[in-house]
């Protein structure tokens, strides 16, 4: 795909469905291979070399196993998790921490079944975790290189079939989208308060709207265009965390800088 044309080759954002099957997937999930603190995300069937010898991987390799290499050192098979994506995609920039993804799938309900929009693609983190909560997801990204990154990191994944990483500018595509098409719209854009403007002619009765910001500006502007549109239910939280330190002399909040927060505007379309 290049500049702003859509990927046609799936019906997501024209009648609601990809319509993909995925009856043999469930078989060829990647997994991790762990050993102490190290951790490699693999395919079954693939060949892994490391400084500790080259490993085969069964195409039926199952967590739990140990695998050798021929050097006869020990990898553990563990299963996939939501969260290791956040560490093992290729990185364009920032992707969404764990705590933030969570907190956008919890408060809007994205579950199987559900069709989602989203802009801002970067890394995928995002949408590579709500496809694995059972979504259909149509993803822009502006970038090219980050939209082929992206796509690499689906494939990595496991998940290339649910999500459709489209090359573009989103406020570019919104009439060539179906109406009332999707059950969640994401945005992590500097100018999503454009897209939100839209939100009642994207979303299905009852669907949400999800902004992350870093700043308090553009989190602003998407208030205001979330309550212009007369979506119901805008709120704002701050997503900070601190980790909690635990030692001989006591227990507190972590002394360690505190590090990049952000900013999540849910409403809901009625």
């Amino acid at each position: 795909m290049t500049g702003n044309e859509p990927d046609t080759d799936t019906d997501i954002g024209s009648d609601g469905g990809s319509g993909n099957d995925h009856g043999d997937e469930e078989d060829r999930n990647p997994v991790l291979l762990v050993r102490g603190d190290r951790e490699f995300l693999v395919q079954p069937g693939e060949e892994m070399g490391t400084d500790l010898g080259v490993l085969e991987v069964p195409e039926d390799v199952e967590p739990g196993q140990t695998l050798e290499t021929h050097l006869d050192e020990e990898f553990q098979v563990r299963r996939l998790r939501g969260p290791d994506l956040f560490h093992h995609f290729e990185r364009t920039g920032a992707p969404m921490v764990p705590r933030d993804v969570g907190l956008v799938i919890g408060e809007t309900g994205i579950s199987r079944g559900d069709c989602v929009l989203d802009a801002g693609t970067g890394t995928g983190v995002l949408a590579a975790s709500m496809a694995r909560a059972g979504a259909e997801v149509v993803t822009y990204e502006r970038d090219p290189e980050f939209a082929d990154v992206a796509r690499e990191n689906m494939e990595l994944g496991g998940i290339a079939e649910e999500v459709d990483v489209r090359t573009g500018d989103l406020r570019e595509e919104l009439e060539a989208l179906e109406p009332s098409s999707f059950d969640v719209l994401t945005l992590d854009t500097g100018d999503a308060a454009d897209v939100v403007a839209h939100a009642p002619d994207l979303l299905v009765e009852g669907g949400f709207v999800a902004v992350y910001s870093p700043f308090i500006e553009s989190t602003r502007e998407v208030v205001e265009a979330a309550r212009e549109a007369d979506l119901a239910n805008v709120r704002t939280r701050e997503t900070i965390q601190r980790e909690m330190q635990f030692d001989d002399r006591g227990s507190r909040p972590s002394t360690a800088p505190v590090g990049h927060t952000g900013y999540l505007t849910i409403a809901r379309n009625e």
